[in-house]
């Protein structure tokens, strides 16, 4: 299996810790560099097929980077997506110039990000696989640390979960996280945010009770590999059952048809 390359080029770990998260396939390997040189030197010598560059970098500054890149015959063919801090027509100029294929503005929205990774990668990125899991959550919002709020999720996936309240709080309201898996008793502690409302005066989904999807934004890669196990072996633990479900109705059908 051939797998793609996506680099991305930040001096900020939070942001290179979240889009690893977001995008753990067998398929995509993910590539990291926290400065200029560093990510020029990636470039050359590992060919990914996609970049993402934050504009200010230690050592020399993305734009200047991708302008190096886009000058050089054997490396512009490689899509850079620029990102910046915010609406600054400056700092688009900037990006523009240098050449690259792309902007986004942070905080970096999931749809964008995994939109730039389809459209230049020509690959479809699956929805996390969620699974039905009245686990109890702790949590508290960052503008309000001291008042810790405690609901149960409604399903559960390696990126987010959605929990069923009635205490709703505004969208991308930064959250700590944490749950155990009661398999193994891990304790699962991470940065969140809230990425959707199930509000009373506008439902989003029907099949839902009123609640808040939650994004996982800062998860550690052995919360995160212990969260897929817990997952696949609740789905497999689900398939079983049904599979001896469907054997036992069978062996039923076939005890009625013999005493006709």
């Amino acid at each position: 299996m051939t797998k793609k390359t996506i680099l991305l080029v930040d001096d900020t770990h939070l942001f290179i810790e979240q889009e690893m998260c977001l995008i753990n396939r067998d398929d995509i390997e993910m590539l990291v560099a926290h400065n200029g040189v560093e990510a020029l030197k990636k470039i050359v010598e590992k060919r990914p097929d996609i970049v993402f560059m934050d504009l200010y970098i230690p050592g020399m500054d993305g734009d200047r980077c991708c302008n190096t890149i886009k000058s050089d015959k054997n490396l512009c063919h490689i899509p850079i997506i620029m990102i910046i801090q915010g609406v600054n027509q400056e700092e688009f100029e900037r990006c523009r110039q240098a050449g690259c294929d792309d902007i986004i503005v942070k905080p970096i929205k999931h749809l964008f990000f995994t939109a730039q990774i389809k459209r230049y990668l020509n690959i479809q990125l699956k929805k996390s696989t969620r699974f039905t899991a009245p686990l109890r959550i702790q949590y508290n919002s960052g503008s309000d640390p001291d008042r810790v709020l405690s609901n149960y999720s409604v399903d559960l996936s390696t990126g987010g979960m959605f929990i069923e309240t009635k205490e709703l709080l505004p969208i991308d309201s930064p959250l700590n996280i944490e749950f155990k898996l009661p398999e193994n008793g891990r304790s699962i502690k991470c940065s969140g945010k809230v990425s959707w409302l199930n509000h009373p005066e506008s439902i989003k989904n029907q099949n839902l009770p009123t609640g808040m999807g939650l994004q996982f934004t800062n998860i550690s890669m052995d919360d995160k590999n212990s969260l897929r196990k817990f997952i696949k072996d609740q789905i497999l633990g689900e398939l079983v059952t049904k599979t001896n479900l469907r054997e036992e109705y069978a062996r039923f059908e076939t005890c009625l048809v013999s005493q006709q």
